[in-house]
């Protein structure tokens, strides 16, 4: 821990970074002295957190799922700081629905969004995540993802979702036990739901309002979590803190799914 800052010369990358959990986190991050790569394929807030955030902040409007794209912007976080420490597999959408109602192009687009991006990126960030491992210590480089709390559970109108996020959380278990070894720390983070662009994403279950108020009742803590829950998790798993975390699902959820 150099300067009080938990993440002080690192570099990150984090997928879904132009609002919700990923713009939080990289928030969080920065304020603890990590250097962020921002993706996203929309633009969304990032301009507002260029500006805030300085020089530490760079912003690659890209698409996890392509191969080109993820390529591109781990050779921007090589060429500007020259390694990548910590990745962040943040990116996704919601989706509820009708078992019946779901056809190819659907089921394909959200496996995509979901599951396939997470692992393309995995694959362009590994060589450097590997050479990070290597020169770090005990910290080890880090490989996050975001699952849910339907990656662990299931609720009705939610099939290809749920079944995504599952999915999510399988390839972070055989990923663990196959970097660990090569000192590469790897989990997920399974959040509850939240007032963000993906929470909206609810339409099966009810009008937001009602299906945040609703779940928020349900919830033994009476509240929902914010974006900045997920990157006080996202910060406590990449740090030196939590070189001994491996291979778990962090559920942040304020007690939602037991």
């Amino acid at each position: 821990m150099n300067n009080g800052k938990r993440l002080f010369g690192k570099v990150a990358i984090i997928t879904g970074a132009a609002d919700g959990f990923g713009a939080a986190t990289a928030r969080r991050f920065v304020a603890q002295g990590c250097r962020v790569i921002a993706v996203d394929l929309q633009v969304g807030n990032s301009q507002l957190m260029m500006a805030e955030l300085g020089h530490d902040y760079v912003f690659v409007q890209a698409d996890h799922c392509s191969v080109a794209d993820n390529q591109r912007v781990v050779e921007t976080a090589l060429s500007r700081w020259g390694g990548v420490d910590i990745l962040f597999n943040n990116a996704g959408i919601a989706w509820t629905g009708d078992f019946e109602s779901i056809d190819e192009p659907l089921l394909e687009h959200v496996l995509d969004v979901n599951l396939n991006g997470p692992l393309r990126m995995t694959a362009a960030a590994l060589p450097a995540l590997k050479e990070s491992a290597k020169k770090s210590g005990s910290d080890g480089a880090v490989l996050l993802f975001t699952s849910s709390g339907l990656g662990l559970y299931g609720v009705t109108h939610s099939s290809a979702y749920t079944m995504s996020k599952h999915g999510v959380i399988g390839l972070m278990r055989s990923l663990a036990h196959e970097l660990g070894p090569q000192n590469i720390r790897v989990n997920a983070i399974c959040p509850g739901i939240s007032d963000t662009t993906v929470g909206r994403g609810t339409g099966a279950w009810g009008e937001p309002e009602e299906v945040f108020e609703r779940l928020r009742q349900a919830t033994p803590l009476r509240r929902l979590i914010e974006p900045e829950d997920i990157a006080n998790a996202a910060l406590f798993l990449a740090s030196r803190e939590g070189r001994m975390i491996h291979n778990i699902t962090l559920r942040v959820d304020a007690g939602a799914h037991t």
